[in-house]
């Protein structure tokens, strides 16, 4: 690998010349957006389907259609010929048998540069469909050279050739994929055929994903668009709340909130379901539902912004669904609450922390399953890691804690008119949780507003970063701002610095910042010294991403 592309002295080589980096050891910090952008807009033109979607909402006409593989979305990169992947989370791979494979194709067809997207798969031993965990075993954990070529790319597009963005029919881009891959071995196109009407989109499913148990189809036409056609999934879920429909649907439920249960006996929130009942069900399961309430630390809202009434949780439904994702389009876990639920003096819900999951696309009611009850046997979450990888599933969420977060900086200042005292509070406090959670930022600061003449006496803002210097500019552009004539400070502490910045959102240090929402945030984690309960409410806020650094919370303190 050209130094030029990648700083090896940051590799970490796992077995042989292959190894894995942040993609933070790259040159080229434009890389990664690329990556993250490329898949959010593909996600977003994709639209899923099943089956019976075939037949209704694919238009007539010609389509290019090729095989969902299962595996890892990745992005070949080739410049200075040489090879190596990256995918939307930042892991760069090298000295892979099939980057190396795919470095001297391109050399030979002439090609200077160029970024493909493709799935990073793994060939199975016993000829069963890849799955994206055989990805996620083999490339954090080889244990031959053997291992290393069972990882393939399959290409189904190409972002750019030598520098210049491809934005050309699609069957020109295919042209090209063919001709640089067509006679690869670890490296190749992925399995395709042009047809010319839907039944042939039929035929072609039952062939690969019914009888050869391909995971689904891409179908792809640049006048109709792109859909993502897969057979549905069924999952028994465990009812933990529910909201009631207004208006003319008064007395009618309006969609239910569903969980799993974990090995540890902790219930984790999946997702909810509006669709499939009748309205006769509706109201016979709103009337027993209301029966069912109970008390809980844990709030959420549906699309309506109305709050889920939790309840004792007995029954379970099955559900069927499109699809299940377990990543974000910029490669994040998407992390689900967990609750411990007791049946005793304190009957209710409590907050435990959030931990890797799932999000259900097009969810739909199938049937009420008194056959079953809220046991990891019949509501598992191991329904879903079977479908899609998901971190952190045998954990006891219970043991899982977060390192202590530490007071850095505390001023408070006061002003008195017409008898009243106003109060302005300033605190910084660095969380310490960025490495082990997705849900913290390195640094926090919040600012405390109380005015008592005012309709609305008590205000309050956050600015969260993982850079230091930017957190230290945010401080002071609050303090600037508020801290005018007049005010007189009354009380103030503070704590050394680290002596180096976090280098994660550094590039965004001289960007400013813009204003957090208002609004609590996420369970409380416990501070180096006492804070007072308004500090501590704003403690856990989403991690910002390194272009910005500074991100809204909107979380309830519940959540």
């Amino acid at each position: 690998m050209s130094a030029a592309v990648l700083d090896k002295s940051r590799v970490e080589i796992l077995l042989g010349h292959y190894g894995t980096a942040s993609a933070t050891a790259l040159t080229d910090n434009t890389l990664l957006p690329k990556v993250q952008e490329y898949r959010r807009l593909a996600s977003g033109r994709m639209q899923p389907l099943d089956r019976d979607g075939i037949a209704h909402k694919i238009p007539a006409g010609e389509y290019h259609v090729s095989r969902k593989v299962d595996g890892e979305f990745t992005v070949l990169a080739f410049r200075d010929g040489m090879a190596f992947s990256i995918n939307p989370g930042g892991t760069v791979r090298v000295g892979l048998p099939c980057l190396e494979e795919a470095a001297k194709l391109l050399s030979k067809a002439g090609v200077h540069e160029a970024l493909i997207a493709g799935e990073l798969y793994v060939v199975r031993e016993d000829t069963g469909r890849p799955r994206v965990h055989d990805v996620c075993t083999v490339a954090r954990n080889p244990q031959s050279a053997g291992d290393l070529k069972k990882l393939r790319f399959a290409a189904f597009d190409v972002m750019s050739k030598d520098s210049t963005v491809i934005s050309q029919p699609f069957t020109e881009t295919w042209k090209l994929i063919q001709k640089w891959f067509g006679h690869g071995d670890l490296v190749h196109a992925v399995e395709a055929k042009t047809v010319k009407t839907v039944d042939e989109i039929q035929k072609q499913f039952q062939v690969w994903v019914v009888d050869e148990g391909a995971e689904g189809l891409v179908v792809r036409s640049d006048a109709a668009g792109q859909f993502k056609i897969k057979p549905r999934h069924t999952l028994d879920l465990a009812v933990l709340g529910y909201t009631e429909s207004t208006d003319d649907r008064h007395g009618m439920l309006h969609d239910l909130l569903l969980g799993v249960k974990r090995a540890d006996k902790t219930l984790q929130v999946l997702g909810r379901v509006g669709g499939g009942f009748t309205d006769d069900q509706r109201r016979e399961m709103l009337s027993d539902l209301k029966d069912m309430a109970v008390d809980s630390e844990y709030a959420e809202v549906n699309g309506d912004n109305v709050a889920y009434q939790m309840v004792n949780p007995e029954w379970v439904m099955e559900i069927s669904c499109l699809d299940l994702l377990s990543s974000t389009t910029r490669g994040g876990t998407i992390n689900r609450m967990v609750l411990d639920y007791h049946n005793n003096g304190s009957r209710g819900y409590h907050v435990v922390t959030k931990l890797p999951l799932a999000t259900i696309i097009s969810p739909q009611f199938v049937r009420r399953r008194e056959d079953k009850h809220v046991r990891p046997e019949d509501c598992g979450v191991t329904q879903v890691s079977n479908i899609v990888e998901v971190p952190l599933i045998d954990r006891d969420a219970r043991q899982l804690t977060l390192p202590v977060s530490e007071i850095l900086r505390r001023e408070v200042f006061t002003k008195d008119l017409k008898g009243q005292t106003m109060v302005r509070k300033f605190l910084m406090w660095r969380t310490h949780k960025e490495t082990a959670s997705d849900e913290f930022p390195a640094f926090v600061v919040h600012f405390t507003d109380f005015s008592p003449n005012r309709k609305d006496a008590l205000a309050r803002e956050l600015r969260v970063s993982n850079s230091q210097l930017q957190i230290e500019q945010l401080w002071d552009v609050l303090k600037t701002d508020n801290i005018k004539a007049g005010w007189n400070a009354v009380g103030a502490t503070a704590a050394p610095m680290p002596e180096k910045p976090v280098a994660v959102a550094e590039a965004a240090a001289e960007v400013p910042a813009p204003k957090a929402s208002k609004k609590k945030v996420a369970k409380v984690e416990p501070a180096a010294v006492e804070v007072t309960p308004v500090e501590a409410e704003a403690a856990p806020v989403k991690k910002p991403t390194k272009k910005a650094a500074v991100k809204k919370t909107t979380k309830k303190k519940a959540e």
